[in-house]
């Protein structure tokens, strides 16, 4: 069992375990129970009444939070053209084409996202088993592979995140920082909350939303009341 530190059990005393809270009840007392030095990214955990072994029952998407994220997101492009030009002007940090991929191939991995433009594509499946497992390979769905490179680099830069079900039917995702003013977290809950729900399969039975949690990164954790968020 893990060790838990005397400020940790101190913020747990804080909260009732028992008790599923309001969402903005949540978000204040996830505020209030992250003791860290540093500003901690405040993280939501769906637990979903599906199947991940099914992929019609697995779960992935991407959104641009309305509030941000507070994270600094380091942006890679591979593109070609008149393109390349284009990420530059959106404020992409790194840019180019097979210079980069043979980068990659060297071992560098400087960066956060990689959105591609669609011709580029053939070229990055050189690297796609560097870049797979660190979730880092563009895909369509998530909008990291994109005819309109200037749109893809500034909603990666404004906050889009992305989120998927784990093995255990699980979603994390960041809605942002402990800084961040409670209705700003709100706005971001919302946002992803609505997403998540608009995402339930048609084949997923029984309850579909089994519970969802707020914590900061080092936090506990604080229960949201399900049927609130179902209809936030």
């Amino acid at each position: 069992m893990k060790k838990r530190s005397k400020k940790y059990l101190e913020a747990l005393t804080k909260v009732d375990q028992s008790k599923s809270y309001p969402i903005k009840d949540a978000i204040n007392l996830a505020k209030e129970t992250g003791f860290a030095k540093f500003d901690e990214t405040v993280d939501l955990a769906f637990r979903l009444g599906v199947d991940p072994r099914h992929a019609d029952q697995m779960i992935r998407g991407a959104i641009v939070m309305p509030g941000g994220t507070g994270k600094s997101v380091r942006v890679l492009v591979i593109t070609s053209g008149e393109k390349i030009k284009d990420a530059e002007n959106a404020g992409a940090d790194f840019v180019g084409g097979d210079d980069m991929i043979t980068k990659i191939q060297g071992g560098w991995l400087d960066f956060d996202r990689v959105i591609a433009s669609p011709d580029m594509m053939g070229k990055i499946g050189k690297v796609a088993r560097i870049l797979g497992p660190r979730g880092l390979m563009p895909n369509p769905k998530l909008g990291t592979v994109a005819t309109d490179i200037s749109k893809a680099v500034s909603e990666q830069k404004s906050g889009k995140v992305e989120y998927r079900t784990d093995k255990t039917g699980i979603i994390h995702v960041p809605i942002g920082k402990k800084s961040f003013d409670a209705e700003k977290l709100f706005e971001n809950f919302k946002a992803i909350t609505q997403a998540i729900v608009k995402a339930k399969p048609a084949s997923a039975k029984g309850v579909y939303l089994k519970s969802l949690t707020i914590s900061t990164a080092m936090g506990p954790g604080v229960k949201v009341d399900t049927f609130e968020a179902l209809n936030v």
